[in-house]
């Protein structure tokens, strides 16, 4: 699939790009994998995992077309995963947020169409799905606009899909390596006991994007069925002997994560491990994507955090935190 192709990352540094710069080198003959981001001391970082000579490092960011364009040129496949993602900061920073998640999407999209890029994988989030903070609207926008792109496929020749997903385990930001950075004898801080949230390791987040480049048609959003956990379950798994603080809930967070909302079901097919969720087009375009025998789920359909059919046990996440513990402690 990926054999001989060259791929762009947008924010390529993150945990993400990190961990999919390793598995595509691990598994593809590419030809080459850009890194694009505008952190320079990241990319720095980066570079001292020596992937080897097809990796190229581009300093940049989204905002900028003339920079994002420079860099596609040549590109087969781009995986957009810049983002403004913090749900504190981007209530206090609106602007900044917009101009990275919504105009630097749109920049992503003009620059793959100039540049007849290939495919385009746009990285979502749960926060999406009925948004209550700036970021998640955002990124709702942003699904919405790589989706509306396919509308000129008979004129252009790039193709743009969404994969979405919930919680990285173990990505920066995120909630496991902010437990373990508590200083031992403080009170771990949880904002809400009953609060849930969708598990996801960076491997499956790779996989799931692998998935999307070789089975999208252009429009669809893939949801990978993912288990759930209890924030304070986690915070157990971390830190057994340590006592809990409920500090109540920030701004722009929710109890319980939504991937999937009533509104999509209609939209929203079902399969094995994933569902996608196709684009709201005419009927007699509906035939392309249900070809690969999915199921349309039932009108009332919600997939939450909250009412989730599989739930990681604490032993499964006890495993894995030992598995990874050195790669956890290095995350900044």
């Amino acid at each position: 699939m990926l054999k001989g192709k060259s791929i762009l990352i947008t924010g390529g540094t993150g945990s993400f790009g990190s961990k999919f710069t390793e598995m595509v080198l691990e598994k593809y003959e590419v030809k080459e994998i850009v890194i694009f981001s505008r952190d320079e001391m990241k990319q720095w970082f980066m570079m001292q995992k020596n992937f080897g000579k097809k990796i190229r490092f581009v300093i940049g960011d989204v905002r900028d077309k003339l920079s994002l364009k420079k860099a596609m040129h040549g590109i087969d496949y781009v995986v957009h995963a810049a983002a403004t993602k913090i749900v504190p900061l981007s209530e206090i920073n609106a602007f900044e947020c917009v101009k990275t998640n919504i105009f630097g999407s749109m920049n992503v999209i003009d620059c793959a169409l100039e540049s007849k890029v290939s495919k385009v994988i746009a990285l979502s989030t749960d926060k999406a799905s009925a948004p209550i903070n700036l970021y998640g609207a955002t990124k709702l926008a942003s699904d919405k606009l790589f989706v509306a792109a396919n509308i000129n496929k008979s004129i252009f020749e790039t193709t743009f899909s969404v994969v979405r997903y919930g919680n990285v385990m173990g990505s920066r930001g995120s909630v496991i390596p902010f437990f373990l950075s508590v200083p031992k004898g403080n009170k771990i801080p949880i904002t809400d006991l009953r609060m849930t949230r969708f598990m996801i390791t960076l491997e499956q987040a790779v996989e799931l994007v692998w998935f999307a480049l070789q089975d999208s048609i252009g429009g669809e959003i893939y949801v990978k069925k993912i288990p759930s956990m209890k924030v304070v379950d986690i915070a157990k798994c971390i830190s057994p002997n340590t006592d809990f603080e409920e500090i109540g809930i920030r701004p722009g967070e929710k109890l319980h994560e939504q991937m999937i909302g009533v509104e999509d079901a209609p939209m929203t097919l079902e399969y094995e491990n994933y569902f996608k969720i196709i684009p709201s087009i005419s009927e007699n375009e509906k035939e392309k994507y249900t070809k690969n025998s999915g199921v349309f789920v039932e009108s009332n359909f919600l997939y939450t955090s909250e009412n989730n059919s599989e739930w990681m046990s604490p032993d499964d996440l006890k495993i894995w935190l030992e598995i990874n513990k050195q790669k956890l402690l290095q995350v900044k």
